[in-house]
């Protein structure tokens, strides 16, 4: 298996002039060659202005620090125009808490955390825990099967019918609706239009709406659609406000999760010391679950618009410039994470990462994440099962969601 190290100084990003690089086009993301671009800027140019680029002109900020100073400071680096570098066209626009600001951000904000408030995932811990081991049971021996379907999915997408208390047996529509959201239309591909993707959207408003409908006449619950439709907040949003927190909720509770699942499995497979140093020390589970999520950096950019000329790495941004920081770059630089091209899980500031963001966008769900990595390999430990990555990972051509949808496994033990 390919590993993800690469030198910029040995590959093909070194043969772009540094003026017309562009590190958005989602096939590096997908055939691993990315990791070359973002060392280059991290190192010649690390706020770097991108002219032309199908999603139009574009600052990347790839360094640690400063996508910290970008993403803590939501006064002058404003949400509000999209959180992803593509522009999304006004007739399709869908707004959500993610992309607002104070106060109206943190009342719609306010309104959903309870779910993934510390008591709660106590009592979801433990479902959690039969569900993985009723998974894993099932998968079979001695035989080939799809990591990313069998197990990365199911688990995630039976959580989220959970939160959502959506019905069980149509959870599979979740991962879909999800994988439609964060497509970006192409000709040639399954969503090969915006208004393609707004009708299978709109499916998905049509069925969360006469779940609305049912729950905002009942007694409140702890769900999702219940809590939404009983807020003083939120009770009132339009159709597509409404739509835009489905998909704000059932992307950020499927791909952070779903792929360090996956990229947790191949990452141990390719670093088989480190999975060995979990087996002697299970203690060590939390620590290796940050450092999966920090290595796969499911989420590997997060866009804003400067509300005020500004500076940031010695550059002038201009108000209304896009940037763009790199959360998967970050978690690479190395004058902050020490060796940080390396997998190790029992490394010093371990949760030292950028995966779930800072700032008042912090994601909601981490803990919720978290635990369930967590459990999945406690679980795998517990039972000593021996998976074993028989192929080449397939990973989706996405520069937001980083992310797989086929790893070949075979259990054998």
């Amino acid at each position: 298996m390919k590993t993800q190290l690469a030198d910029y100084r040995t590959d093909g990003a070194c043969k772009i002039p540094l003026s017309n690089l562009d590190v958005s086009e989602g096939k590096r993301f997908q055939d691993g060659s990315i990791w070359g671009y973002f060392e280059r800027l991290r190192r010649e140019d690390p706020v770097h202005y991108c002219q032309d680029s199908p999603y139009g002109p574009y600052w990347s900020v790839t360094k640690y620090r400063d996508i910290v100073e970008v993403d803590t400071n939501h006064k002058t680096f404003s949400s509000e125009q999209g959180v992803t570098i593509v522009d999304v066209p006004d007739k399709h626009w869908t707004q959500s808490f993610i992309k607002m600001g104070p106060p109206k951000h943190r009342e719609q904000r306010d309104t959903v955390s309870p779910i993934v408030a510390p008591e709660n995932l106590t009592k979801l811990g433990s479902l959690i825990r039969r569900r993985v081991r009723t998974i894993l049971d099932g998968l079979p021996r001695n035989d080939d099967f799809n990591w990313v379907d069998r197990v990365s999915i199911e688990l995630t997408t039976q959580m989220l019918a959970t939160l959502f208390d959506f019905p069980f047996e149509d959870r599979r529509l979740l991962t879909y609706w999800s994988d439609v959201a964060v497509a970006m239309p192409r000709t040639g591909q399954p969503i090969d239009s915006w208004d393609k993707r707004s009708a299978i959207l709109s499916e998905c408003l049509a069925c969360f709406a006469r779940l609305w409908n049912e729950r905002i006449n009942a007694k409140p619950r702890l769900d999702l659609i219940s809590m939404m439709a009983h807020s003083p907040a939120t009770r009132h949003m339009e159709p597509s406000e409404f739509l835009g927190n489905l998909i704000l909720l059932i992307v950020g509770g499927n791909d952070t999760t779903r792929n360090s699942i996956t990229g947790g499995l191949l990452f141990m497979n390719q670093h088989p010391s480190e999975l060995q140093k979990l087996r002697d020390n299970p203690k060590l589970v939390s620590s290796a679950v940050s450092e999966i999520i920090r290595y796969q950096t499911p989420i590997a950019h997060m866009r804003r618009n400067a509300a005020a000329d500004t500076i940031i790495g010695g550059k002038k941004i201009r108000k209304g410039d896009k940037v763009v920081m790199w959360y998967i770059s970050g978690n690479r630089d190395d004058e902050v994470i020490e060796d940080a091209d390396s997998f190790v899980i029992d490394r010093k500031n371990v949760r030292q990462h950028l995966s779930f963001g800072f700032g008042i966008h912090r994601c909601v769900g981490r803990h919720l994440a978290e635990l369930q990595l967590k459990i999945l390999w406690e679980e795998i430990l517990k039972a000593r099962l021996e998976v074993k990555v028989v192929g080449e990972p397939q990973r989706i051509a996405s520069n937001f969601v980083h992310g797989y949808s086929a790893l070949p496994v075979r259990i054998t033990g």
